[in-house]
């Protein structure tokens, strides 16, 4: 388009240097808004997924302490002391002590008592009893027969009185039991006593060999 008279003049003349120094003016301006523009209006960054912040790190045992299933040994043991001591009585000692250390702390043995009933060498446990001066003990014997209570005991090969014979002895006596037992009691209770050994052949059970095997065992 051609220009006006009024624009045309040596004053609105631009050569190509003019162009290019506006064009770099016009460049910076636009440079600088855009700074300007980013530098006032931050954007967030957003922290990507399966970030965590950090912080000051918790140390974890490796393992808990398991309780130890071996019983301590006792530090102390207590031991009973009786007999002939100067001080019997309960004996607070050391775990592993020997019998000799337990009677010194007892105040030790009375004048005169014979220790070779004892183990000193042998060490106490927890919970035992030493007696000292006590008689050494042999061998048990075999055990005495038990009799019925309130009977006396009848010596072997000693024949049994029927009038004054309980239950019990009736019922020891060779081919006899509880039932033949209570029957020489009855008859015993119906006549009054026994007069003779003879008399047993009255009562239902006792035949002629029965009677025969009892008669050295019985009299009247």
């Amino acid at each position: 388009m051609p220009l006006p008279d009024r624009l045309k003049g040596p004053l609105w003349t631009l050569s190509p240097r003019h162009v290019v120094v506006l064009a770099l003016i016009l460049l910076a301006g636009l440079l600088w808004a855009a700074f300007a523009l980013f530098r006032t209006n931050p954007e967030p960054i957003p922290n990507p997924p399966g970030s965590f912040t950090s912080g000051t790190p918790v140390a974890t045992p490796s393992s808990a302490p398991q309780p130890s299933s071996t019983p301590k040994s006792p530090v102390t043991v207590v031991v009973d002391v009786a007999g002939k001591v100067r001080r019997p009585g309960l004996v607070h000692a050391p775990a592993g002590s020997r019998v000799a250390d337990v009677l010194a702390a007892a105040g030790g043995a009375l004048p005169g008592v014979d220790l070779t009933t004892l183990n000193l060498a042998r060490q106490v446990t927890d919970g035992e009893q030493i007696i000292v001066g006590a008689p050494a003990t042999g061998p048990a014997g075999p055990p005495t027969p038990a009799h019925p209570a309130g009977t006396a005991a009848t010596p072997a090969n000693t024949p049994i009185d029927l009038n004054t014979a309980t239950l019990a002895q009736l019922d020891s006596l060779p081919g006899v039991g509880p039932v033949l037992a209570q029957r020489i009691l009855d008859w015993r209770n119906e006549h009054g006593r026994f007069t003779t050994t003879d008399e047993l052949q009255e009562i239902p059970g006792v035949g002629p060999k029965k009677y025969e095997s009892l008669k050295p065992h019985v009299r009247t």
